[in-house]
């Protein structure tokens, strides 16, 4: 269990410190677990969650397609130009939009999807790009802790507590409309002083014809079409009982030949350095489970709770918030989970009951995957995203900008929990 701590420690001593490139430090720190015994291959291999990483090959390769079409430089030039090129309105509405497509689809394809967008944007504006994007990466999290299919963590709540679509919007979503209102104002109050446009550029933006960046339409027209499939996909899972990465790799095999593409060159422009960081991050953090690290994380959290059901709620919501920022919201909340079912009996409700609970580790693990920069998929998504053009996102610049908008979330969502299940009680 210690050697364990201290490899995960030494990795985010190099990932905070941005002495090492993400991808090495945490492939380095994977090869350090398997080495020293602290997990054997089998489990390290079982411990990658090959649906995270299904679903990022899927959308990477066909959001790659789409882009060779000139479609993510229509929408750029397309929104710029109906806000008439102001920064301050364009960073309201993607970050709406954002909160939007991750409560719909999940916040992964949905940072996939904007975070081009964003880049053109902010280049064609000449506004600062790193902060749009991690903004964008926090609202997607915001988002996709509304639904069930918005967030990886709610998929696994849902699962296994027996949750619905349905059960989570009503508990979670006028939460979230809340939070994401408040977070969207102090973005923009923080951002104001950075989104002033220079004359020429609106002007320049106004006067744009946003078809001229579209440069093969056909190919464009059968992507999409493509694309509408997935989210058909992603929409029917539970009629389907098919996986979000399955969906993915399945549309992109669609794609390739409906597009013309040929597989080995689409494949080129996958950030496997973002795959392989993800692969790292989870045998680290299996070795972890493997020698009980978080279970013992964990049941300090149930110990200090009782059967009283607001102190419960609270410690899980925070507890859950902290350690989802340190480590990553998925595998905690596959350790987690047992325990909060634990607590709901020993606080006198039953396991597969619609319990306050559920909705303050939900709240806890989607919203506190805002507070690093590896704590949640998308984060990391997005500043792949920036580094692949030319702006590097790093550890540190992440935290500063997520642990403060984190922990005013988490407030909030404190604030929300006691008013929706305990005030008037």
């Amino acid at each position: 269990m210690i050697a364990s701590i201290i490899i995960f420690v030494i990795v985010y001593v190099l990932l905070a410190s941005g002495k090492m490139e993400e991808t090495v430090a945490a492939l380095l720190g994977a090869t350090a677990v398997v080495a020293f015994k602290l997990i054997d291959f089998e489990s390290a291999l079982q411990s990658i969650d090959l649906n995270v990483i299904f679903l990022l090959v899927g959308m990477m390769t066909c959001v790659a397609i789409l882009a060779e079409t000139g479609f993510f430089e229509w929408v750029a030039i397309s929104v710029a130009k109906g806000m008439k090129g102001r920064a301050g309105g364009i960073l309201v509405m993607l970050l709406i939009v954002t909160m939007v497509l991750s409560s719909l689809l999940d916040n992964v394809t949905c940072i996939i999807l904007m975070a081009p967008v964003t880049v053109l944007i902010t280049q064609l504006l000449e506004v600062p790009v790193p902060p749009f994007l991690i903004l964008e990466a926090l609202a997607s999290n915001i988002g996709g802790a509304a639904t069930l299919i918005g967030d990886p963590p709610n998929i696994i709540i849902g699962s296994r507590a027996n949750l619905t679509f349905n059960d989570f919007l009503f508990n979670l979503g006028p939460g979230i409309v809340l939070i994401g209102a408040v977070f969207i104002l102090t973005a923009y109050l923080i951002m104001r002083k950075h989104l002033n446009v220079p004359e020429q550029i609106r002007t320049r933006v106004i006067a744009s014809c946003p078809a001229l960046a579209i440069r093969d339409r056909k190919k464009m027209i059968r992507s999409l079409a493509v694309f509408a499939l997935i989210l058909v996909g992603f929409f029917t899972q539970r009629q389907t009982g098919l996986p979000a990465g399955m969906i993915a790799l399945g549309g992109m095999a669609i794609m390739l030949p409906v597009c013309y593409t040929k597989t080995e060159h689409m494949l080129k422009v996958v950030e496997w350095n973002a795959v392989l960081f993800f692969i790292g991050l989870f045998i680290i953090i299996g070795a972890m489970e493997h020698n009980g690290v978080i279970d013992v994380m964990a049941k300090g959290m149930f110990s200090l709770c009782g059967s009283n059901l607001l102190l419960s709620c609270m410690v899980v919501l925070w507890g859950s918030a902290f350690f989802s920022a340190l480590l990553n919201n998925i595998p905690f909340i596959i350790v987690m989970l047992p325990l909060i079912q634990k607590m709901i009996v020993n606080t006198g409700g039953t396991p597969d009951g619609h319990n306050p609970l559920y909705w303050a580790v939900a709240l806890g693990v989607c919203l506190g995957g805002n507070g690093t920069l590896i704590g949640a998929s998308a984060n990391v998504i997005a500043c792949k995203t920036g580094e692949r053009n030319g702006y590097r996102i790093s550890f540190m610049k992440f935290l500063k900008w997520g642990m403060p908008l984190m922990i005013q979330s988490i407030a909030l969502s404190t604030l929300y929990i006691w008013v929706r299940y305990f005030w008037a009680k």
